[in-house]
C-alpha cells in the first residue's frame, strides 16, 4: 500500500500549502528561475492552489497570477505576494476570456486526467491535456516567456517534447525529487518562447 503521508506531504502541511505538488515547482524554480519578480503567470489546473500560492510569493506584489480549474479553488496568497485571480472554467472552452490575453510571462500546468488505472489510457489523456496547455502557452506568452507542464510518460511523450521544441529555444525534461519514484509523471520545461 502506498504511503500517502510522506515527507513532502508533511512538509506541505507545515509550510501551509494545500498539496505536496508545490515542491515540484519549487525545485524547478530553484534550478531554472522560471518565475521572476513582477511576472504575470497563468496556472492551468490550479486546484487546490499550491502552485498559485507559491508563484504569487515568488513574483511579489506587482505581479499577477491567474489560476484556472474545473473545480472551485480558494487560496489565500502569501503576505506581500502577487494579486491572485481564480477562475472556474474549462481550458478547452474557446470562449474563456483569459485565454485570449497574450501577455503572460509564464504558463504553468500541473494538470492530470482522472486516472482510470489503465496506463495507456491515462497517458493519452495526459498528453491531450499537455498539448492543450502548450497550445495555450504559444498563444498567451510574451516573447521569451516560459512554460512548465506535467505529462505522463508513454509512447506519445517524445512527440510532445519535439512539439515543444518548435516554440522554445531551450527545452528540458524534469523529474523532480519530490515526484514519487513510482509515478510516470515528468515535467517539460520550455524556456524562452521564440
Amino acid at each position: 500500500m502506498k504511503k500517502v503521508q510522506d515527507h513532502y506531504f508533511k512538509k506541505a502541511k507545515k509550510d501551509n500549502y494545500p498539496a505536496r505538488s508545490v515542491y515540484k515547482l519549487e525545485e524547478a524554480q530553484k534550478k531554472f528561475q522560471i518565475l521572476r519578480r513582477n511576472d504575470k503567470v497563468l496556472d492551468l489546473g490550479c486546484h487546490p492552489g499550491s502552485w498559485t500560492k507559491y508563484a504569487a510569493g515568488i513574483i511579489g506584489g506587482k505581479g499577477r497570477v491567474v489560476g484556472i480549474d474545473l473545480q472551485q479553488c480558494r487560496i489565500k496568497g502569501p503576505p506581500g505576494g502577487a494579486e491572485i485571480e481564480l477562475i472556474r472554467g474549462d481550458i478547452f472552452d474557446p470562449q474563456l476570456a483569459v485565454l485570449q490575453e497574450a501577455e503572460f510571462d509564464v504558463v504553468l500546468s500541473d494538470m492530470a486526467p482522472k486516472t482510470s488505472g489503465n496506463k495507456f489510457t491515462d497517458h493519452v489523456k495526459s498528453v491531450e491535456l499537455a498539448r492543450r496547455a502548450l497550445e495555450i502557452a504559444t498563444k498567451v506568452l510574451r516573447k521569451n516567456g516560459h512554460f512548465y507542464c506535467k505529462v505522463f510518460q508513454g509512447e506519445d511523450f517524445p512527440g510532445f517534447v519535439e512539439d515543444t521544441r518548435q516554440f522554445f529555444s531551450k527545452v528540458k525534461v524534469v523529474k523532480p525529487k519530490s515526484s514519487r519514484s513510482e509515478s510516470r509523471e515528468v515535467f517539460v520545461l520550455g524556456m524562452n518562447l521564440v
